[in-house]
């Protein structure tokens, strides 16, 4: 290989690395900060942090930050924190981690697979009769009482289909500016242990599992967040 052919690759290299630690950043879907103690600046409860993100905590600062995929549940105090893919660098302060129950999968399925047909998630088809209960839920959450992510547009209905009788409507967000959700725990309301439930919003449907052993309440937000396909 020439030398310029070498550079040429080494370039092309670099700019797809940028280009994809651009599109984590910009996707903002590697971790959310679930509790704030203190007051660090540029960050609040449910915000959505990328990978690179830094956030500076003051002495008596502490946040909870839970990774997506990886399950990493980090309590962390008075520290400078740089967000990682599956954990944090931490410096200085301290961290606590805790690998949570949670289905990192879910994830990669409501946004990068809103677009297709398929699996557990699906938009509106002329068959519409077609049994649901033919389709194998595509995650689980593990918190009865889940945290919804809501829409400005579309009220988010959830209806459990393994059995009938159990539905619940959450009114859209109409002055959403950012990530608006609806908790469950704030309401007293919890889902049933082991059922399977239809998300609607809009004309996306999406099926998913309560696992059997989750209990009501503020559990771990990352086990029982609920996320949508815009």
């Amino acid at each position: 290989m020439s030398r310029f052919s070498l550079a040429c690759v080494l370039v092309l290299a670099a700019l797809n690395s940028a280009l994809n630690s651009a599109h984590a950043l910009s996707q903002g879907l590697i971790a959310i900060i679930e509790e704030i103690d203190g007051s660090p600046p540029d960050i609040e409860t449910m915000d959505f942090v990328g990978a690179g993100r830094v956030i500076r905590l003051g002495a008596g600062d502490t946040i909870v930050l839970s990774y997506l995929k990886s399950c990493q549940r980090e309590t962390i105090t008075g520290a400078t924190v740089t967000v990682g893919f599956e954990q944090s660098d931490v410096q200085g302060g301290t961290v606590n981690r805790v690998k949570v129950a949670c289905d990192g999968g879910q994830i990669e399925i409501t946004r990068e697979l809103s677009g297709k047909t398929g699996g557990a998630i699906f938009r509106d088809s002329p068959n519409k009769a077609a049994p649901l209960l033919a389709l194998k839920p595509q995650f689980r959450i593990y918190g009865r009482s889940p945290v919804v992510e809501l829409s400005r547009e579309y009220a988010v209905i959830l209806e459990r289909v393994d059995r009938t009788g159990e539905r619940y409507e959450l009114a859209p967000d109409r002055q959403k500016q950012k990530d608006a959700f609806y908790d469950f725990a704030d309401h007293d309301k919890a889902l049933t242990s082991g059922g399977v439930y239809r998300a609607t919003m809009g004309k996306v449907r999406v099926l998913f599992q309560v696992d059997i052993g989750a209990d009501p309440g503020r559990t771990p937000v990352v086990g029982r967040l609920l996320l949508l396909p815009p």
